[in-house]
């Protein structure tokens, strides 16, 4: 029996015999209502892992102990790990079918996530980044394996950098690029510790802890925060700038395959609504299409991937996650009602169109997927 059917049918057990049939049932049946799945509070500060379809049904909110920032799908199964926001000890393991909290998965000892994780393709392993707070600062990916149907730390690499953020796999499945956002922060705290000198870089691992690469930008006060990979391998980053709020500093990089990582144009104007802050980046492959969310700015912002062509800079109220779907992006919004924009064939004087969506406003975190 290969490792791959034997986690299969642990995990397959622990959400009640979903069975390769019925696992590829309920996946085949998604794509026709795609499941939005982003981290959400309630007014009275409840934290959830939620899952809505684009039509406003609620598929399942699931109240959980932590705050938490990102999502990571199983490749194959209806599950999904909500993983908790930094500096937290304590990430989700959840059944998109109903919700169903499958396991806590806390972080080892001396150990707090940042807020990302991946599975690989095998459904398998997942690899996390997270601070070792012996020596804080140091940024290390850690990987877990499904022992049956529970996570169990295996063994970890560095991300050779401060403060590793999210992270993502290359089109080759076996090369991760990681968003070391270069700022020191200790256990427990969100404090910045080092801005006068941070380090953050842009590096390509090899799944078994070998540096490939490592770049930088030129501002070193520019956190490279978030990422998103086009199928062809393309990488853009997302930065937040933590210096002196009169500096305009480019906010978006792009690394191209084959190219050197450097400055995605955008406009004097676009960095000035930016207010200094990124968030989500989502690429929809497909379209060629860039989009991100820039909350501080109430801006969010559609381009071209090929020829960075500004497509679309709209107003939507704190807006928050951003995850493409076939035709467009959804975006969620932590004050306004969350929308889809439909941008298939757009172009500069054809602009996107967009649809105020039905499900709930506010409180949504930085990140969705669908």
């Amino acid at each position: 029996m290969t490792v791959s059917r034997r986690t299969f049918l642990g995990l397959s057990g622990a959400i009640a015999g979903a069975g390769m049939i019925g696992g590829w049932a309920f996946w085949q049946q998604r794509q026709h209502r795609p499941l939005i799945l982003s981290a959400r509070n309630d007014q009275s500060g409840q934290h959830y892992a939620a899952g809505f379809y684009l039509d406003g049904r609620c598929a399942f909110q699931t109240p959980v102990a932590t705050r938490c920032h990102d999502i990571t799908r199983h490749p194959f199964l209806p599950i999904a790990l909500f993983v908790g926001r930094r500096p937290s000890t304590e990430s989700y393991l959840i059944d998109l079918r109903d919700g169903r909290l499958l396991q806590t998965l806390r972080s080892q000892t001396n150990r707090h996530f940042y807020g990302h994780a991946i599975f690989d393709a095998s459904g398998d392993w997942l690899f996390s980044t997270e601070n070792d707070t012996r020596y804080p600062g140091k940024g290390v990916i850690s990987a877990y394996r499904f022992d049956g149907a529970q996570l169990l730390p295996h063994h970890e690499f560095p991300s050779y950098g401060i403060g590793p953020h999210q992270l993502a796999w290359m089109p080759d499945g076996n090369t991760i690029v990681v968003a070391n956002g270069g700022i020191r922060t200790e256990a427990d705290s969100r404090k910045e510790m080092n801005l006068n000198a941070m380090e953050p870089s842009l590096v390509l691992v090899s799944r078994d802890g070998r540096l490939l690469s490592k770049e930088t930008l030129p501002e070193q006060q520019s956190s490279i925060r978030h990422l998103n990979v086009a199928a062809d391998g393309t990488i853009v980053t997302g930065q937040q700038f933590m210096g002196d709020a009169y500096k305009e500093v480019p906010l978006l990089a792009i690394k191209r395959p084959h190219q050197p990582f450097t400055t995605f144009p955008v406009s004097h104007r676009a960095l000035s609504e930016m207010r200094h802050y990124t968030a989500s980046i989502s690429i929809n492959s497909e379209l060629r299409q860039l989009a991100i969310t820039a909350p501080r700015g109430n801006r969010f912002y559609i381009w071209n991937l090929n020829n960075a062509e500004l497509l679309l800079d709209v107003n939507v109220p704190d807006c928050a996650g951003v995850g493409a779907v076939k035709n467009g992006f959804v975006v969620t919004s932590g004050q306004g009602k969350c929308r889809l924009f439909t941008s298939i064939g757009a172009t500069a004087e054809h602009q996107p169109t967009s649809k105020a969506l039905t499900l709930p406003a506010g409180l949504w975190d930085n990140h969705l997927i669908c």
